[in-house]
């Protein structure tokens, strides 16, 4: 168990990242070829890309050099998930090879303990890890960033649902339903954590909540607690694009029928472009249609346009997922 201590600044600087942080995408989607925990849920992102790294020539890197420094284990050092992550993939991978060579050292001292490769005391070069820098950004542009847009509707599909909840409850309703894997007991948010049972003490520096589209399980953090705290936890699960109802999609029109339910937890339009596989403007076609017939509302917010049901719509859409009544 890993218990996050917070105090009342904790609260008041604890954030969600607007999007996920590749490097930690990196890391845990290298979990996911580990493994065949949660393999349903990325059965499509598996199977093209093993072939990817195939015909990119990655598997022979992939398998000596990048999967044992990203082990499924208690441990991995600290500073290949570096704050910088957030700022992008270049400022991540340049804050891995300007990390200094002493704490490079005692982290790999410490991932020894549980099973580092023999090599990594190389990582202690600037030149090893340049060379590391260059394996994780190939990796990236075939594993990772394929799927970025996938990702980003479906992070700000989490977004919406937590700020609405943040809005109506607070901080406490934003802890509080993280999800089954968090428990939180204010003033201490208790993560399952099966690695090891600590304590992290926020001290007035605030949690950064990070989205992942990789993460499958327990969320997780760093080992360091002197480090800016961060927890990457796993995005609302979901296998497959939910299907239309014959009746609904009949009535509405497939495409029509599947923005209408993509609003229901709260939607944009781009994420319901991005959920509908349409071109922005369609889905405006899409949205004008449903908001005349009074099945949705539509309320800006600064930039952006979230879209809502209407208690018509809600009852459209309960009545759709009802099986039928047989007439007797």
């Amino acid at each position: 168990m890993l218990r996050i201590h917070f105090t009342e600044a904790d609260l008041a600087r604890t954030r969600l990242a607007s999007e996920p942080d590749p490097l930690w995408e990196i890391a845990l989607s290298l979990h996911r070829l580990q493994t065949q925990q949660g393999r349903s849920a990325h059965a499509e992102w598996y199977r093209t890309t093993r072939g990817r790294l195939a015909d990119e020539g990655l598997e022979a890197a992939l398998r000596h050099f990048l999967v044992p420094l990203f082990p499924r284990s208690a441990y991995f050092p600290d500073f290949l998930t570096p704050p910088e992550g957030a700022q992008g993939l270049a400022a991540g991978l340049a804050a891995i090879v300007d990390t200094p060579a002493d704490r490079v050292r005692r982290e790999v001292a410490r991932f020894r303990s549980v099973g580092a490769p023999p090599w990594a005391s190389r990582l202690v070069d600037r030149g090893t890890r340049q060379d590391l820098a260059g394996a994780l950004r190939r990796y990236h542009e075939v594993a990772v960033a394929p799927y970025r847009e996938r990702a980003l509707a479906r992070v700000e599909a989490d977004r919406s649902v937590r700020g609405r909840v943040l809005l109506a409850d607070g901080v406490d309703g934003l802890l509080g339903g993280l999800g089954p894997q968090m428990r939180w007991e204010a003033p201490v948010l208790h993560v399952h954590y099966p690695a090891e049972d600590r304590d992290l003490r926020l001290g007035g520096r605030g949690l950064l909540l990070v989205p992942s589209y990789f993460c499958w399980g327990p969320p997780i953090a760093l080992a360091d607690s002197a480090l800016p705290p961060v927890l990457v936890y796993s995005l609302l699960r979901e296998t497959r694009p939910a299907a239309v109802g014959r009746p609904l999609g009949a009535l509405l029109g497939r495409t029509r029928a599947r923005v209408l339910r993509g609003i229901a937890p709260g939607s944009t339009t781009g994420e319901l472009a991005r959920l509908a596989g349409v071109s922005a403007p369609t889905v405006s076609e899409h949205l004008t249609a449903l908001r005349d017939a009074g099945l949705i509302s539509s309320l800006r917010y600064g930039t952006s346009v979230l879209h809502t049901l209407t208690p018509l719509g809600a009852a459209l859409l309960q009545g759709a997922e009802q099986p039928a009544t047989p007439v007797s």
